[in-house]
């Protein structure tokens, strides 16, 4: 089985919008969808998922010039996804004691 859930979102936006809307985000797996990304919150942190939104990103391709000439690159595609928890529930994603 594949991992869905690959690391949290850590932004100065999604902790801003964790704080007054409990809301987290998520990077993803860019083939999953929106039950399985619920399931894998309920399995891995035991919450329940309200809501799930998600977005996918295309990868860019890059450009440098160097003086050995240009190389051209890509950054990778990503999906990320923004999860809505029940009332009272909270997930603690520095693993605070």
């Amino acid at each position: 089985m594949r991992d869905i859930i690959i690391r949290p979102l850590l932004t100065e936006k999604m902790t801003g919008i964790n704080e007054s809307q409990k809301k987290y985000g998520f990077v993803v797996d860019f083939d999953a969808n929106k039950i399985d990304i619920a399931r894998a919150l309920k399995k891995k942190f035991e919450v329940d998922a309200i809501e799930v939104n998600t977005m996918k990103y295309k990868g860019k391709t890059k450009t440098q010039m160097t003086k050995r000439g240009r190389f051209t690159g890509k950054t990778p595609r990503f999906k990320k996804a923004i999860v809505t928890l029940k009332e009272g529930q909270t997930i603690d994603i520095f693993g605070e004691v």
